[in-house]
């Protein structure tokens, strides 16, 4: 692979069971940075990560979008700039190898962002919720019919050119940030792809999809993110 500046973030909140597991399998031989944002965690998620040679920011402000805005900004603080930003949950229901597999269309075919797609890969059963699956499915059929762009997921694996992602000038807080990317990227008319990735069930409680306050909530944020940017 053409040798490129590659910087991973990692936003967590309450994940001292995954967030070592995730750091230990990023590639490090193609990644140069892997930062962990702890998102006011009150487990030992900041200790696990620093265990295991992880750069960890604090963020005390709760939201996912937060995380990755922190990350974003401890980015635009280091002497050299990277190349490419790979975001990735900590919960290890990615497969941080497959990063490789992620960067790929960028290096070899000059893609601005590719999105791992859960739907085209191979998901583990029990892996997303019959809610998940279904407000995957009406968010990327939204976003098909008012920005006419073909997604199949508003996965969290995803990889970006470090400059697009800055044209995007991204702001959501909180369950918008993959949506608003997304949309932001087919309005800066960006060269996007996706690609299959596999997929497991995560380690420990989901924070949105495990509960009914956060799956409404989530599904709330991210039509109205839709709708906001029409």
């Amino acid at each position: 692979m053409n040798r490129k500046n590659i910087v991973v973030i990692i936003p967590a909140f309450n994940e001292e069971n995954s967030v070592g597991k995730v750091v230990k399998d990023i590639p490090k031989n193609i990644v140069s940075k892997i930062i962990v944002v702890d998102n006011n965690s009150n487990d030992l998620t900041k200790v696990n990560a620093l265990a295991v040679g992880a750069i960890v920011v604090d963020e005390p402000l709760q939201g996912y979008g937060n995380a990755c805005l922190k990350g974003m900004t401890y980015v635009a603080e280091m002497d050299t700039k990277p190349d490419i930003i790979v975001f990735i949950d900590a919960d290890y229901s990615d497969y941080p190898e497959e990063i490789e597999k992620l960067i790929k269309p960028i290096l070899q075919e000059d893609y601005d962002m590719v999105i791992g797609s859960r739907v085209l890969g191979n998901r583990e059963k029990g892996s997303m919720t019959p809610q998940q699956i279904f407000g995957n499915w009406l968010a990327t059929s939204l976003l098909k019919l008012f920005y006419k762009v073909s997604y199949t997921d508003l996965g969290p694996f995803r990889a970006i050119k470090y400059v697009k992602l800055l044209e995007l000038r991204m702001i959501d807080k909180t369950y918008g940030w993959t949506v608003e990317m997304q949309l932001k990227a087919a309005k800066h008319k960006l060269k996007i792809t996706e690609v299959p990735v596999t997929y497991r069930v995560r380690i420990g409680h989901s924070k949105i999809s495990g509960t009914v306050k956060g799956t409404v909530l989530a599904g709330y944020k991210i039509i109205t993110t839709i709708f906001k940017y029409l």
